[in-house]
């Protein structure tokens, strides 16, 4: 190739370099003598001005791994010695890997292939700056044309591979280090996204629709079907991209009022990014129908292949998938400034598609538990967690009304219990589709209501009464867990932290269901406490009280994190949902924060008696109750506006009459009858006792320690 660098080569050269390599790469295969391969490999990838023998290994090796090798020591070469390559060096390069990939597309060592489209993509990156629009378009005409299949299914799949490298090369968080300064990365960031990003989606798309009939008719080959698995699968990352250098519309007060968020949602566990391409993406996003045909695409298909459980695993059915979910969080400019409305119907619309996935959730829940896909189930899951975070709670639950007789909320209730379900009964390390699944659809309960100020922005009735059934059904299915887990023995150490640490998020979470009907939840908890004092009090020794311990440690856990939050190293605050739930709520005695505060606490009392205390509070027990504590007097006896009993006058001009009493009470119950003095004697008290009986309790110690 005219313009490749390096000498004449020398065939017994080449040929002896390439035996060594070989030998090498066979060596490590086997794990035998290690270091002395890897130096041989080392010296390669280090020497000077490799090429030749590199292109020769490439050409004539027989062994994948030397192939391998030599792709990727061309690449290490060419960023070293860029400097001193000419600009027809550089070119040849790229165009020599470009062409290699596609001459050998139909290559079985796909790693290969990949290794060396690897290479052309940053290559084709460390010269950008210095490339002309013409040198550019010159090499991407013929990547075009092979994505639209002109060149067969094979070269088609190999052209949207390489643009995938190149989407990541170009990607600050996938790039290749080059040893060059943040602007040029950010350079080469703001013109791909510029000039090419909507050029690369518009070809996977017509690579999409050039083989959509064939797949649709069964007239599909393997290598179609690749390359359109392929095409959907660029498409999603192209709409992954940090899109930066976009203009917005400058109102969206409009927007917030029809009850779409405009800020992106922090979330706690999943990375989740408003996608805004911006108003040049509006055509091919929205205007030219292009959600609804992908929609319609995958739903025929899934009713195609309804025969087959497992053809939600496969990975055309994957990428359309993926490319749906990223769909979800279009928002921006990509949509008309028509006050919501284009972006409203865009969520109904795949709302419309992904219920389908999660509904009728036990039926599914069921196919799943008897050997079906669980990927479907789980995509429906994070489709509906990018929904709540770009709706309010209003608006999301909403959505689904138009459709069904019943709201978001509801449904995903009926998820959340699903998945609850198959998580506590089903412990195997092997299925964590349940595990899984309760991650995403708890974080989309703490969208919906972690930042919900509970007297402008409730949730609508029937979502608090999915809310509260949905508490009720988690507490009873773990406390039937702990009753039957209280005799094992889950004593080791490192299991121990790991699991506090989860469950403790998962409770928090818990918690911000409960308080969206609190009128209903707190008298609920106080109902099960109750009855579980009166169990320990009819026993009288006569049988063993383990089973009602262990709920009851349980419950306390719950119960503290419904009552009070964990401040996050900030003063702790009485949650706002409890201070404004209970308007009409005129009496302390009748309050249910207040019954079920006294009630654990006047429970707690009895342990300071050593005959009871002997008989049913363990360590384990007691754990739970410092816990309790510890947190319950930060929160109600010195919490930030209250000062010995008199509420801070902020609270005077918070909610409406009835709101504004109850919050008075809520804040100032705990010092009335000087019984706050008695509750901080009593907590000296039972810190001695953790100190001083408990001798040798290590996590009681621990939990001692840390919560005072």
């Amino acid at each position: 190739m005219q313009g490749f660098p390096g000498g004449a080569p020398d065939p017994q050269q080449l040929q002896a370099t390439m035996l060594a390599i070989e030998q090498a790469c066979s060596l490590i295969q086997l794990h035998m003598n290690p270091s002395e391969a890897e130096k041989v490999i080392t010296s390669l990838h280090s020497s000077l001005m490799p090429y030749q023998v590199c292109r020769f290994i490439l050409e004539t090796s027989q062994k994948p791994n030397a192939r391998f090798q030599a792709a990727g020591a061309i690449g290490d070469a060419a960023v070293r010695e860029w400097g001193v390559l000419t600009d027809d060096n550089k070119r040849s390069l790229i165009i020599y890997c470009l062409n290699y990939v596609m001459e050998h597309a139909s290559s079985p060592d796909g790693y290969v292939q990949s290794k060396v489209s690897a290479v052309a993509a940053r290559l084709l990156k460390r010269g950008w700056v210095e490339f002309s629009d013409q040198e550019k378009a010159a090499i991407f005409f013929e990547v075009e044309q092979s994505i639209r299949g002109i060149h067969g299914p094979n070269r088609q799949f190999a052209a949207i591979n390489f643009l995938e490298t190149l989407v990541s090369e170009f990607s600050p968080s996938t790039a290749s280090a080059m040893s060059l300064p943040k602007e040029f990365h950010e350079q080469c960031e703001y013109s791909l996204e510029v000039q090419f990003l909507k050029d690369f989606y518009c070809w996977a798309q017509a690579a999409v629709f050039n083989t959509a009939d064939k797949i649709l008719n069964s007239t599909v080959t393997i290598p179609d079907e690749r390359a359109c698995s392929a095409a959907l699968r660029l498409m999603f990352q192209i709409l992954s991209w940090n899109f930066k250098h976009t203009v917005e519309h400058e109102s969206s007060d409009a927007k917030i009022n029809f009850g779409l968020r405009i800020d992106t949602i922090n979330l706690k566990k999943f990375e989740r990014s408003l996608v805004k391409p911006g108003s040049m993406w509006r055509e091919i996003l929205i205007s030219s129908g292009h959600p609804t045909w992908v929609l319609n695409f995958y739903t025929t298909l899934r009713q195609k292949y309804s025969y087959d459980t497992l053809w939600g695993d496969s990975p055309i059915a994957v990428s359309c998938r993926q490319l749906i979910v990223q769909l979800c969080s279009l928002a921006g400019s990509v949509f008309p400034n028509d006050n919501g409305d284009a972006q409203i119907k865009h969520l109904m619309l795949i709302l419309s598609a992904v219920v389908l996935w999660i509904e009728p959730p036990d039926v599914i829940t069921a196919s799943i538990r008897n050997g079906g896909s669980e990927s479907e189930f789980i995509d429906g899951c994070h489709a509906l967690l990018s929904i709540a975070s770009l709706t309010t709670g209003s608006l999301f639950d909403n959505l689904l009304k138009s459709i069904r007789p019943y709201g978001t909320v509801n449904l995903l209730s009926a998820l959340t219990s699903e998945a609850v379900k198959s998580v506590l009964n089903n412990q195997s390390e092997e299925e964590t589709w349940g595990i899984d699944s309760l991650d995403i659809l708890l974080e989309t309960w703490n969208v919906l209501l972690g930042d919900v100020d509970a007297d402008k922005n409730p949730i609508s009735t029937d979502g608090a009464l999915a809310s509260s059934s949905l508490f009720k059904m988690i507490v009873e299915s773990h406390l039937k867990a702990a009753a039957d887990s209280a005799f094992e023995d889950t004593d080791d150490t490192e299991y121990f932290h790991v699991s506090v640490s989860k469950r403790d998020e998962q409770l928090a979470l818990y918690a911000l269901i409960a308080r969206a009907s609190a009128n209903t939840t707190i008298p609920f908890l106080a109902q099960l406490f109750s009855e579980r004092f009166a169990r320990l009090n009819q026993r009288n020794g006569e049988s063993d009280p383990t089973q009602t311990l262990e709920e009851l440690y349980w419950l306390l856990l719950v119960t503290s994190h419904v009552l009070t939050d964990s401040g996050e190293g900030e003063t702790l605050l009485i949650p706002e949902a409890l201070q404004a739930g209970f308007p009409n709520v005129i009496e302390a005695a009748h309050h249910p924060v207040v019954t079920l505060s006294w009630s654990i606490i006047n429970f707690s009392r009895q342990c300071l008696d050593p005959g009871i205390r002997a008989k049913y509070f363990s360590p384990r027990l007691m754990e739970a109750v410092i816990w309790f504590l510890a947190r319950w007097v930060a929160t109600y006896l010195v919490p930030l506006d209250v000062s010995r009993g008199k509420v801070s006058r902020e609270i005077d001009n918070v909610g409406t009459n009835g709101s504004q009493h109850s919050r008075k009470l809520l804040n100032s119950f705990a010092w009335e009858n000087n019984q706050g003095e008695l509750v901080l004697d009593f907590v000296v008290l039972i810190s001695m006792l953790a100190l001083t009986t408990y001798q040798g309790e290590n996590e009681l110690q621990v939990s001692f320690i840390f919560t005072f």
